[in-house]
């Protein structure tokens, strides 16, 4: 879990190849499921429709045996999401990362509703509002500003080997 631009799906994908399991990005599962983009759901239905969506979505994923998921940024402010994360059962990993580094990852494709008028305020004030719920529901916080997805990946394994150790 992360931010936009933190890397979740870039190092999950990494981290389901080095431990050689599943991969899921819940986003790319609603997309699926919807058959439509994000930014077509928010204009459709709205963020509280999207978030409905996302909620039932993100619940399936995590009581499934997937291996590694990458949550939406926004899917932890749902109570249930947050009371299932927090059962302990699973790793939780926060990807830190850097408002200039984020930008720079995230760019300006325009498929980002929360993040569509002025990306650096708006992130900002994102990763502010969130930052505390990542923080309480981490099992593990990694900084992933300047590197590349299997480095993450890497350091992950190494601490969730010490963590279980």
């Amino acid at each position: 879990m992360g931010p936009p631009g933190s890397g979740k799906s870039s190092i999950g994908k990494a981290l389901g190849r080095e431990l050689g399991t599943n991969f899921v990005d819940t986003d790319s599962l609603i997309v699926e499921e919807q058959g439509q983009s994000i930014p077509e759901i928010f204009a459709t239905v709205g963020e509280p429709g999207f978030r409905a969506i996302e909620r039932t979505i993100v619940l399936n994923a995590l009581r499934s045996d997937i291996g590694v998921i990458a949550l939406g940024g926004g899917s932890i402010l749902d109570k249930d999401v947050q009371t299932e994360l927090s059962k302990g059962a699973v790793p939780v990993v926060y990807l830190r990362v850097g408002v200039s580094n984020a930008l720079m990852r995230i760019g300006t494709k325009g498929d980002r509703p929360l993040l569509s008028n002025d990306p650096k305020s708006q992130w900002i004030k994102l990763v502010k509002d969130r930052e505390p719920i990542y923080r309480e529901l981490a099992t593990i916080e990694i900084e992933t500003d300047n590197k590349k997805a299997h480095e993450v990946a890497r350091e992950l394994i190494a601490l969730l080997e010490m963590n279980h150790a």
